[in-house]
């Protein structure tokens, strides 16, 4: 099937002094410079510029790349009034491995899944050409470069949306959008070093279901989870293991592992690291979560199950001590052990931060910041070379 059209060569780049539809408000002043690295905050710091391109008309129009700013938006707008937008999450790097080079993670995937989030809320141009995108982001790095922070757990966070723009109350399929991507310096999720979370089971109120759009990354499945974070977080609990039925689903905004601990018919023990899988149209199929798995069926002496968990097995599996560990895992913290999990109105503890764990993130942050020579590591370049 052919793309519709993003032009990467037609991409212009507009400066401070040039007109653009953006409000000085917010506009980082043309010497800005980043924070010191030590001092971010995760997604409270943007970089000078931003890509914008809109789609009017049936067609993309030319990518331009101006001054981070507020965007103009009419109230009648179905992404104010219908929720109609979708995102992604990803990750420029510093590589460390005395190159200077810079590098995305698997971007495919992340254009893959915004495509998929814009077809699933039927908006059009869901169907552009994913490395055409990708150049236009690579040249967005380029021209903020020095507002990647260097150093592992380090990055320039980038978040590209989609949003409809057609000015219409009625409901109905948009025929204008926009397209944005704005970057945020970010550090290490957890400032000093791994901090296990305590997890509050919730059976209550359900994040996504069958036939929904849990495997899709888009506004209106994050704000109805605010709630119930909110009342874990009163309970003294960090963040909200989501159940369906008492079958575990996701952790917060992350996917979840657990490591079991097993015994063949021969007596030889093994570990099973299971997560849930993505069969029922529940659960986000992230990348960070596709990598460990691909990591993982490459580890001797384990085994890497993709099938359904209830929370009965595990909380079975900790009074047994047959649970090695648990942890969370996403682009933003990459992987988050879990040290408690509340069910029935009682704490399980879990050994947090096991080897399973740890290798995880050895593993990625060799392959994200160039330590090792892998093809999920894209190299930033300019669209010339």
């Amino acid at each position: 099937m052919e793309k519709r059209c993003i032009n990467s060569s037609a991409l212009t780049i507009l400066g401070n002094n040039d007109v653009v539809n953006t409000s000085s408000m917010k506009e980082i002043p043309k010497n800005a410079k980043m924070p010191q690295k030590e001092n971010l905050q995760f997604g409270k710091t943007f970089a000078p510029h931003m890509l914008t391109i809109s789609y009017q008309n049936n067609e993309w129009k030319n990518p331009k790349i101006i001054p981070y700013g507020n965007l103009s938006i009419s109230p009648g707008s179905s992404c104010l009034n219908y929720g109609m937008t979708c995102f992604e999450g990803m990750k420029a790097y510093k590589s460390l491995n005395g190159d200077s080079s810079l590098r995305l993670f698997r971007p495919d995937k992340n254009m893959e899944r915004l495509s998929r989030s814009m077809k699933r809320l039927s908006l059009p141009g869901y169907d552009f050409d994913h490395q055409e995108l990708i150049q236009c982001i690579q040249k967005l790095i380029l021209l903020d470069k020095d507002w990647i922070p260097e150093g592992e757990g380090y990055s320039l966070y980038l978040r590209p949306n989609v949003i409809a723009m057609s000015d219409n109350l009625g409901l109905s399929n948009p025929d204008s959008l926009l397209l944005y991507v704005v970057c945020s310096p970010v550090g290490p999720y957890y400032k000093e070093g791994f901090k296990p979370v305590r997890l509050l089971c919730e059976s209550k109120y359900v994040r996504a279901c069958k036939g929904g759009t849990g495997d899709c990354k888009i506004g209106g499945n994050y704000a109805p989870t605010m709630k119930p974070a909110k009342e874990a977080a009163d309970k003294g609990y960090h963040q909200v293991l989501w159940l369906w039925n008492d079958e575990v689903t996701e952790v917060g905004a992350m996917n979840v592992f657990f490591v079991f601990q097993r015994k063949r018919e021969d007596g030889s023990i093994y570990k099973e690291i299971v997560t849930p899988p993505l069969t029922r149209g529940d659960i986000l199929p992230g990348v960070t979560r596709s990598s460990i798995i691909d990591l993982a069926h490459g580890w001797e002496g384990y085994d890497m199950v993709e099938r359904d968990v209830t929370m009965l097995e595990v909380a079975e599996a900790v009074k047994d001590g047959m649970l090695n560990e648990a942890f969370g895992a996403g682009t933003a913290a990459v992987v988050s052990p879990i040290e408690c999990i509340q069910y029935q109105g009682e704490d399980l503890d879990i050994p947090a931060m096991g080897e399973v764990t740890q290798r995880a993130w050895d593993e990625l942050m060799a392959i994200q910041y160039g330590k090792v020579e892998h093809p999920w590591s894209v190299e930033v370049t300019t669209m010339e070379e």
